[in-house]
Protein backbone atom coordinates (compact mmCIF):
# COMPACT_ATOMS: atom_id res chain seq x y z
CA UNK A 1 0.00 0.00 0.00
CA UNK A 2 1.15 3.32 -1.10
CA UNK A 3 2.21 5.69 1.94
CA UNK A 4 5.29 8.15 0.55
CA UNK A 5 5.66 10.45 -2.15
CA UNK A 6 9.07 11.59 -2.50
CA UNK A 7 9.60 14.83 -5.16
CA UNK A 8 12.79 15.77 -6.53
CA UNK A 9 12.60 19.43 -6.46
CA UNK A 10 15.56 19.84 -8.93
CA UNK A 11 17.45 17.62 -11.25
CA UNK A 12 20.53 18.80 -9.36
CA UNK A 13 18.79 17.49 -5.84
CA UNK A 14 20.82 15.45 -3.50
CA UNK A 15 20.94 11.66 -3.87
CA UNK A 16 20.36 10.16 -0.06
CA UNK A 17 20.88 6.88 -1.45
CA UNK A 18 22.82 4.46 -3.12
CA UNK A 19 22.40 5.56 -6.81
CA UNK A 20 24.81 8.95 -8.36
CA UNK A 21 23.21 11.93 -9.04
CA UNK A 22 25.56 13.35 -12.01
CA UNK A 23 22.80 15.85 -13.35
CA UNK A 24 24.70 19.10 -12.89
CA UNK A 25 22.25 21.56 -14.88
CA UNK A 26 19.51 23.20 -12.56
CA UNK A 27 16.16 22.49 -13.44
CA UNK A 28 13.36 23.39 -10.75
CA UNK A 29 10.13 21.33 -10.90
CA UNK A 30 7.18 24.26 -11.65
CA UNK A 31 4.91 26.04 -9.15
CA UNK A 32 2.17 24.30 -11.07
CA UNK A 33 3.43 20.87 -11.20
CA UNK A 34 4.30 21.04 -7.56
CA UNK A 35 0.65 22.25 -6.79
CA UNK A 36 -0.61 18.96 -8.55
CA UNK A 37 1.80 16.75 -6.89
CA UNK A 38 0.59 18.26 -3.24
CA UNK A 39 -2.65 17.50 -4.78
CA UNK A 40 -2.21 14.11 -5.47
CA UNK A 41 -0.44 13.10 -2.12
CA UNK A 42 -3.38 14.51 -0.40
CA UNK A 43 -5.80 12.66 -2.64
CA UNK A 44 -3.99 9.61 -1.55
CA UNK A 45 -3.17 10.86 1.76
CA UNK A 46 0.67 10.53 0.83
CA UNK A 47 3.49 11.84 3.30
CA UNK A 48 5.57 13.95 1.32
CA UNK A 49 8.99 13.40 1.08
CA UNK A 50 11.15 17.01 -0.34
CA UNK A 51 14.18 16.46 -1.88
CA UNK A 52 16.58 19.78 -2.06
CA UNK A 53 19.39 20.53 -4.27
CA UNK A 54 22.45 22.13 -2.20
CA UNK A 55 20.84 25.87 -3.42
CA UNK A 56 18.27 28.38 -2.33
CA UNK A 57 14.89 27.66 -4.16
CA UNK A 58 12.57 30.27 -5.02
CA UNK A 59 10.44 31.60 -2.68
CA UNK A 60 7.45 30.67 -4.52
CA UNK A 61 8.06 26.64 -4.41
CA UNK A 62 8.83 27.44 -0.74
CA UNK A 63 5.43 28.89 -0.07
CA UNK A 64 3.62 25.81 -2.02
CA UNK A 65 6.24 23.38 0.06
CA UNK A 66 4.94 24.91 3.69
CA UNK A 67 1.19 24.61 2.74
CA UNK A 68 1.56 20.62 3.40
CA UNK A 69 2.99 18.32 6.48
CA UNK A 70 6.11 17.31 4.96
CA UNK A 71 9.65 15.87 5.63
CA UNK A 72 12.44 17.95 4.24
CA UNK A 73 15.85 15.88 2.99
CA UNK A 74 18.70 18.43 2.01
CA UNK A 75 22.46 18.46 1.74
CA UNK A 76 22.82 21.84 3.55
CA UNK A 77 21.78 21.97 7.23
CA UNK A 78 19.43 24.60 8.56
CA UNK A 79 16.58 25.00 11.03
CA UNK A 80 14.07 23.64 8.17
CA UNK A 81 16.04 20.46 7.82
CA UNK A 82 14.64 16.98 8.82
CA UNK A 83 17.06 14.96 7.17
CA UNK A 84 21.08 15.78 6.39
CA UNK A 85 22.35 14.42 3.89
CA UNK A 86 26.46 14.38 3.71
CA UNK A 87 28.82 13.12 1.52
CA UNK A 88 31.79 14.18 3.50
CA UNK A 89 33.43 12.72 6.12
CA UNK A 90 34.12 16.07 7.81
CA UNK A 91 31.55 15.10 10.45
CA UNK A 92 33.32 16.64 13.46
CA UNK A 93 30.19 19.87 13.68
CA UNK A 94 27.28 17.61 13.08
CA UNK A 95 24.15 18.75 14.08
CA UNK A 96 22.64 17.10 17.63
CA UNK A 97 19.49 16.78 16.55
CA UNK A 98 18.80 15.71 13.03
CA UNK A 99 19.63 12.54 11.27
CA UNK A 100 22.42 12.56 9.15
CA UNK A 101 22.72 10.45 6.39
CA UNK A 102 26.57 9.46 4.94
CA UNK A 103 27.17 8.64 1.76
CA UNK A 104 30.33 7.06 1.36
CA UNK A 105 32.47 4.87 -1.09
CA UNK A 106 33.68 1.41 0.44
CA UNK A 107 37.70 2.53 0.37
CA UNK A 108 36.38 5.93 2.38
CA UNK A 109 34.59 4.21 4.94
CA UNK A 110 37.60 1.90 5.53
CA UNK A 111 39.90 4.67 6.03
CA UNK A 112 37.72 6.67 7.96
CA UNK A 113 34.83 4.45 10.13
CA UNK A 114 37.17 5.64 13.47
CA UNK A 115 35.72 9.22 12.91
CA UNK A 116 32.32 7.94 13.97
CA UNK A 117 33.46 7.30 17.58
CA UNK A 118 33.93 11.16 17.74
CA UNK A 119 30.53 12.11 16.95
CA UNK A 120 27.78 8.63 17.93
CA UNK A 121 27.16 9.80 21.15
CA UNK A 122 26.15 13.29 20.07
CA UNK A 123 23.82 13.02 17.36
CA UNK A 124 20.36 10.92 17.16
CA UNK A 125 21.28 8.78 14.67
CA UNK A 126 23.63 7.86 11.94
CA UNK A 127 22.45 6.44 8.25
CA UNK A 128 25.23 4.99 6.53
CA UNK A 129 24.66 4.41 2.85
CA UNK A 130 27.79 2.70 1.09
CA UNK A 131 27.01 4.10 -2.59
CA UNK A 132 29.40 1.53 -4.47
CA UNK A 133 28.16 -1.87 -2.90
CA UNK A 134 27.99 -3.72 -6.31
CA UNK A 135 31.97 -3.73 -6.49
CA UNK A 136 32.58 -5.60 -3.10
CA UNK A 137 34.93 -8.67 -3.30
CA UNK A 138 35.62 -11.05 -1.06
CA UNK A 139 39.01 -9.06 0.44
CA UNK A 140 36.14 -6.45 1.16
CA UNK A 141 33.82 -8.09 2.82
CA UNK A 142 36.32 -9.32 5.44
CA UNK A 143 37.58 -5.84 5.80
CA UNK A 144 33.65 -4.87 6.57
CA UNK A 145 33.59 -7.47 8.68
CA UNK A 146 36.28 -5.93 10.41
CA UNK A 147 35.44 -2.57 10.70
CA UNK A 148 31.45 -3.17 11.95
CA UNK A 149 33.35 -5.26 14.72
CA UNK A 150 35.16 -2.35 15.77
CA UNK A 151 32.30 0.33 15.29
CA UNK A 152 30.49 -2.42 17.70
CA UNK A 153 32.86 -2.24 20.42
CA UNK A 154 32.52 1.26 20.56
CA UNK A 155 28.39 1.45 20.26
CA UNK A 156 28.53 -1.16 22.92
CA UNK A 157 30.40 0.96 25.18
CA UNK A 158 28.20 3.76 24.70
CA UNK A 159 24.88 1.83 25.35
CA UNK A 160 26.66 0.69 28.89
CA UNK A 161 27.28 4.68 29.60
CA UNK A 162 23.73 5.78 29.08
CA UNK A 163 23.69 6.60 26.19
CA UNK A 164 21.35 5.04 23.18
CA UNK A 165 23.16 5.98 19.49
CA UNK A 166 21.50 5.15 16.69
CA UNK A 167 23.85 3.67 13.52
CA UNK A 168 21.42 1.56 10.70
CA UNK A 169 24.82 -0.75 9.73
CA UNK A 170 24.62 -1.96 13.60
CA UNK A 171 21.68 -1.40 15.36
CA UNK A 172 19.04 -1.39 13.10
CA UNK A 173 18.74 -5.18 13.22
CA UNK A 174 18.46 -5.62 16.49
CA UNK A 175 15.43 -3.27 16.74
CA UNK A 176 13.54 -5.08 14.88
CA UNK A 177 10.72 -8.02 14.26
CA UNK A 178 10.36 -7.94 11.05
CA UNK A 179 11.24 -6.61 7.65
CA UNK A 180 11.95 -2.74 7.31
CA UNK A 181 12.90 -2.39 3.72
CA UNK A 182 12.87 0.51 1.40
CA UNK A 183 9.48 0.08 -0.42
CA UNK A 184 10.32 1.44 -3.59
CA UNK A 185 7.63 0.59 -5.91
CA UNK A 186 5.53 -0.55 -3.07
CA UNK A 187 5.02 2.17 -0.40
CA UNK A 188 6.99 4.77 -1.60
CA UNK A 189 7.03 5.96 -5.42
CA UNK A 190 9.33 9.07 -6.71
CA UNK A 191 7.87 12.23 -8.52
CA UNK A 192 10.37 14.08 -10.48
CA UNK A 193 10.78 17.79 -11.70
CA UNK A 194 9.51 16.73 -14.83
CA UNK A 195 6.08 15.41 -13.62
CA UNK A 196 6.47 11.51 -14.14
CA UNK A 197 6.67 9.07 -11.67
CA UNK A 198 9.35 6.89 -10.68
CA UNK A 199 10.43 3.81 -9.16
CA UNK A 200 12.43 5.89 -6.69
CA UNK A 201 15.02 8.48 -7.82
CA UNK A 202 17.78 6.33 -8.86
CA UNK A 203 15.31 4.84 -11.98
CA UNK A 204 14.85 8.59 -13.08
CA UNK A 205 18.41 9.51 -12.78
CA UNK A 206 19.63 6.19 -14.96
CA UNK A 207 16.66 6.86 -17.30
CA UNK A 208 14.05 9.82 -17.34
CA UNK A 209 12.03 6.88 -19.87
CA UNK A 210 11.59 4.52 -17.75
CA UNK A 211 8.69 6.10 -15.57
CA UNK A 212 5.69 4.63 -14.05
CA UNK A 213 3.27 7.21 -15.20
CA UNK A 214 2.28 10.98 -14.70
CA UNK A 215 0.41 13.43 -12.69
CA UNK A 216 -2.03 13.71 -15.55
CA UNK A 217 -3.05 9.85 -16.07
CA UNK A 218 -2.03 8.88 -12.73
CA UNK A 219 0.64 5.96 -11.47
CA UNK A 220 0.77 2.67 -13.78
CA UNK A 221 3.21 -0.06 -12.27
CA UNK A 222 4.36 -2.80 -14.36
CA UNK A 223 4.29 -6.08 -12.23
CA UNK A 224 4.10 -4.28 -9.34
CA UNK A 225 3.26 -7.38 -7.14
CA UNK A 226 7.18 -7.61 -8.12
CA UNK A 227 7.97 -4.72 -5.64
CA UNK A 228 6.29 -6.67 -2.96
CA UNK A 229 7.93 -8.72 -0.22
CA UNK A 230 5.58 -11.46 -0.63
CA UNK A 231 7.01 -11.88 -4.57
CA UNK A 232 10.76 -11.80 -3.83
CA UNK A 233 11.41 -15.65 -2.94
CA UNK A 234 14.64 -15.33 -1.26
CA UNK A 235 14.05 -11.84 0.82
CA UNK A 236 10.71 -13.49 2.49
CA UNK A 237 12.68 -15.91 3.94
CA UNK A 238 15.31 -14.15 5.51
CA UNK A 239 15.60 -12.43 8.51
CA UNK A 240 18.42 -9.44 7.47
CA UNK A 241 15.57 -7.28 8.42
CA UNK A 242 17.79 -3.93 8.08
CA UNK A 243 18.61 -4.75 4.61
CA UNK A 244 17.10 -1.43 2.77
CA UNK A 245 16.77 -4.71 -0.08
CA UNK A 246 17.40 -1.64 -2.58
CA UNK A 247 14.96 -3.02 -6.21
CA UNK A 248 17.41 -0.69 -8.29
CA UNK A 249 20.72 -2.00 -7.21
CA UNK A 250 18.76 -5.81 -7.48
CA UNK A 251 18.14 -4.61 -10.79
CA UNK A 252 21.31 -3.10 -11.62
CA UNK A 253 23.55 -6.65 -10.56
CA UNK A 254 20.47 -9.17 -11.36
CA UNK A 255 18.23 -7.82 -13.77
CA UNK A 256 15.11 -8.67 -11.80
CA UNK A 257 14.07 -5.73 -9.31
CA UNK A 258 12.81 -8.75 -6.84
CA UNK A 259 16.28 -10.39 -6.67
CA UNK A 260 19.03 -8.82 -4.89
CA UNK A 261 22.32 -9.58 -5.64
CA UNK A 262 25.37 -11.60 -4.24
CA UNK A 263 27.25 -8.09 -2.92
CA UNK A 264 23.97 -6.81 -1.37
CA UNK A 265 23.15 -10.12 0.72
CA UNK A 266 26.56 -10.58 1.73
CA UNK A 267 26.96 -7.35 3.06
CA UNK A 268 23.32 -7.33 4.95
CA UNK A 269 24.33 -10.72 6.81
CA UNK A 270 27.56 -9.69 7.72
CA UNK A 271 25.17 -6.28 9.60
CA UNK A 272 22.82 -8.91 10.62
CA UNK A 273 25.77 -10.56 12.39
CA UNK A 274 27.27 -8.35 13.90
CA UNK A 275 23.82 -6.87 15.43
CA UNK A 276 23.54 -10.15 16.70
CA UNK A 277 27.05 -9.95 18.70
CA UNK A 278 26.20 -6.51 19.75
CA UNK A 279 22.99 -7.31 21.46
CA UNK A 280 24.42 -10.24 22.97
CA UNK A 281 27.17 -8.14 24.48
CA UNK A 282 25.20 -5.63 25.77
CA UNK A 283 22.87 -8.04 27.33
CA UNK A 284 25.48 -9.79 29.09
CA UNK A 285 25.44 -6.47 31.56
CA UNK A 286 21.70 -6.71 32.00
CA UNK A 287 18.56 -6.19 30.90
CA UNK A 288 18.25 -4.98 27.29
CA UNK A 289 15.04 -4.86 24.63
CA UNK A 290 13.17 -7.34 26.51
CA UNK A 291 10.41 -7.02 23.90
CA UNK A 292 12.86 -8.10 21.19
CA UNK A 293 14.17 -12.04 20.43
CA UNK A 294 17.97 -13.10 20.42
CA UNK A 295 19.06 -12.92 16.95
CA UNK A 296 19.41 -16.42 15.85
CA UNK A 297 22.69 -18.37 14.54
CA UNK A 298 23.36 -18.99 10.79
CA UNK A 299 26.18 -20.60 8.88
CA UNK A 300 26.15 -18.51 5.39
CA UNK A 301 26.04 -15.10 4.15
CA UNK A 302 24.01 -15.36 1.07
CA UNK A 303 20.85 -16.93 1.13
CA UNK A 304 21.24 -18.19 -2.21
CA UNK A 305 23.84 -20.35 -0.73
CA UNK A 306 21.08 -21.88 1.72
CA UNK A 307 18.51 -22.42 -2.13
CA UNK A 308 21.84 -24.08 -3.69
CA UNK A 309 21.99 -26.46 -1.10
Amino acid sequence: MLQYLIILLDDTSTSFCHYQNNKTEKKMMSVDTLRQAIRFAMTENLMIQFVYPDFEIPEEIQKEIDTIDHVNIKPVCDELTDVFVTNSWNISNLPPDTPIVLRTTKVELFKYYTLLNDVLGNVQRINIVITDIDSFSEEDFHIYNDVLAELSKYVESLYLNGKTPQLNILTDRMMLNDMNNCGAGETTVTLAPNGKFYVCPAFYFDDEENCIGNLEKGLDIKNKQLYKLDHAPICRNCDAWQCKRCVWLNQKTTLEVNTPGHEQCVIAHLERNASKTLLGNIRKHGTFLPDFDDIKDIDYLDPFDQVNH
